[in-house]
């Protein structure tokens, strides 16, 4: 399906569901179709992605399939929006309005934030304050990587990941690109390359994964496979109120299993590897106790990593830290060539 197509039926879901529910007050899309032209293709794998906006906060959607488009629906507060200032100063939500991505406005708020960001995106000062504040999130995300503690390990490696994976949207964000989840290391190998910047790559990508060592393709294909088992088991279990429970179930699967063998056949096993990481820890988190194979599976994903122990974790989120001034001079280069033109 084309993209225009699929963000055409995406806005049919939005005009009828505000036809019943009053509490939404407009809607705009995000995530990876943000930009991309109506006529490009959309992947069997690839969603898009709505927000709706609301006075209150509300319960998101999830993924589901709307006539034949798989949707990602979820809420935002006018007040986590904030003014047009707000919105232009924020990593996650300028980009969403730097084209004309609204689906319903009926106050006109969002043609306001809309104008605004698409007037001063590329200002310097608002690229360095959008920078700063990928930044600041990465470091209080590493800080906190707790050495022990009773949490779940699938929560703690979560605690872990995530604020690892924030290093591959630092420089698309400085870029002027849009930052996106699951094929966040992609995007950042193109920004380097596209900035002089490629022998760079692969130290950034060895920040998640320690150097790839454990994680060739056929290993990747391994986990995958191991993935798929557990998956399919939490897919048929109660998901409610897991904030990404949807993504489990069957909506969910192509972009996990469809999307991570089109990266692996692509050559690049080791950045479908996060999403794989990121899937298996969210699946023990619903499941709980697992069987002791599962856990096996899942412990050895880790191993492969090189993050098997809340140790090993703390030690490579201090390494990072530590390598943070470094990575902020590559992302000063590349802010100022993307800000010159």
């Amino acid at each position: 399906m084309r993209v225009g197509a699929a963000r055409a039926v995406a806005v049919g879901w939005v005009r009828e569901r505000m036809r019943v529910d009053p509490s939404i007050e407009g809607a705009f899309f995000s995530g990876s179709t943000v930009g991309l032209p109506d006529d490009a293709v959309l992947p069997a794998w690839s969603d898009v992605d709505v927000l709706l906006v609301r006075w209150n906060p509300g319960v998101k959607v999830g993924k589901f399939v709307h006539r034949g488009v798989l949707l990602e629906v979820s809420t935002v507060t006018w007040e986590e929006l904030g003014g047009p200032e707000d919105v232009l100063g924020s990593w996650v939500f300028a980009p969403m309005f730097r084209t004309d991505g609204v689906i319903a406005d009926p106050s006109g708020r969002l043609a306001a934030v809309r104008e605004r960001v698409a007037a001063g995106f590329a200002d310097p000062v608002w690229v360095r304050a959008r920078c700063a504040g990928v930044r600041r999130r990465i470091e209080a995300g590493l800080r906190a990587v707790a050495v022990g503690g009773s949490a779940p390990v699938a929560e703690q490696v979560l605690a872990w990941v995530f604020p690892t994976s924030l290093l591959a949207v630092w420089p698309a964000v400085a870029g002027l690109a849009d930052p996106t989840v699951r094929r966040r290391y992609v995007r950042a190998e193109r920004v380097l390359s596209r900035f002089g910047l490629a022998d760079r790559y692969p130290e950034l990508l060895d920040t998640f994964d320690g150097g790839g060592v454990g994680v060739d393709a056929a290993r990747v294909r391994e986990h995958l496979a191991g993935l798929a088992v557990v998956f399919d088991e939490v897919a048929r279990l109660p998901r409610e109120g897991f904030a990404f429970g949807a993504d489990l179930g069957a909506a969910g699967r192509p972009v996990v299993f469809d999307g991570a063998a089109e990266l692996i056949a692509a050559g690049r096993h080791r950045e479908a590897m996060f999403w794989v990481l990121v899937t298996y820890a969210r699946c023990h988190v619903v499941s709980g106790a697992v069987a002791p194979e599962r856990e096996r599976a899942f412990g050895a994903v880790l191993a492969d990593l090189g993050v098997a122990s809340a140790a090993d974790r703390r030690r490579r989120a201090d390494a990072l830290l530590a390598a943070l001034p470094g990575w902020q001079a590559v992302v000063d280069a590349v802010a100022a060539e993307a800000v010159a033109g």
